[in-house]
């Protein structure tokens, strides 16, 4: 698949503007939001465009699919995200391999993360930034932590030396009006709040919205949107 790096970049400015319309509008700088670029079944090319365009947040669902492109965009010093389910038997991998886990779920998952970082033969001494994923709804095929259960898995994790909890994350069921996702994000943003006075630490992070609701999101909280198909278009089936 090709791509031409004026069409990501025109994808980029608009949406950077629109992203500034949706802080301003709820009172915010647009650089209290960050756009993450979703490259999951997009080429090495397609992120290599919208670094170009100035893009420096990067999210893949998958740690095999990022090992077959991190050699030819390792080097850009982008910050790179796993936003998809991660599995127990892979998060060795994935904690060297990405900056950020952004959809931690148990326990058992962040205390394999840690360990790995702490048995990793290069002494970087770096932290693992993570979120926390939460399920909204209840349903069978969505991943996250239940929300009776949040504050002790926050707690669990802050115990965690080489994870750095930054705040939360979740995917509402689809919907096809953005604005019957406001009642999910609002949720994820009151949890926050609740767990940031309960526990005493920042949770600076929101990561909620996607290329169809992002606006709506910012509107009620969000710090960093997942873009996707709204940056490099429709994906291959």
């Amino acid at each position: 698949m090709g791509f031409d790096p004026a069409a990501v970049a025109h994808s980029v400015a608009e949406l950077q503007e629109r992203l500034a319309r949706a802080a301003a509008r709820s009172g915010r700088r647009a650089a209290d939001v960050t756009l993450v670029a979703i490259s999951k079944t997009f080429p090495a090319a397609a992120i290599r465009a919208a670094w170009e365009a100035g893009i420096r947040h990067f999210g893949e669902n998958r740690v095999q699919e990022w090992e077959s492109k991190r050699g030819e965009v390792a080097h850009l010093g982008a910050t790179w995200h796993l936003v998809g389910h991660l599995q127990t038997n892979k998060a060795r991998r994935a904690a060297v391999l990405f900056d950020s886990v952004d959809s931690v779920d148990s326990l058992d998952l962040a205390r394999r993360l840690d360990v790995a970082l702490r048995e990793d033969p290069h002494p970087a001494q770096r932290k693992l930034r993570v979120l926390l994923e939460v399920r909204l709804a209840p349903e069978e095929t969505k991943t996250g932590v239940d929300p009776s259960g949040l504050e002790a898995l926050a707690r669990g994790v802050l115990l965690l030396p080489r994870l750095e909890l930054a705040g939360l994350m979740c995917i509402p069921p689809p919907a096809g009006d953005p604005d019957d996702m406001r009642p999910y994000f609002r949720r994820l943003r009151e949890l926050c709040d609740s767990l940031r006075a309960a526990l005493g630490v920042p949770l600076p992070a929101l990561s909620m919205g996607m290329s169809h609701d992002f606006e709506v999101a910012i509107a009620e909280g969000a710090t960093e949107v997942r873009l996707g198909t709204a940056l490099f278009g429709s994906r291959s089936p």
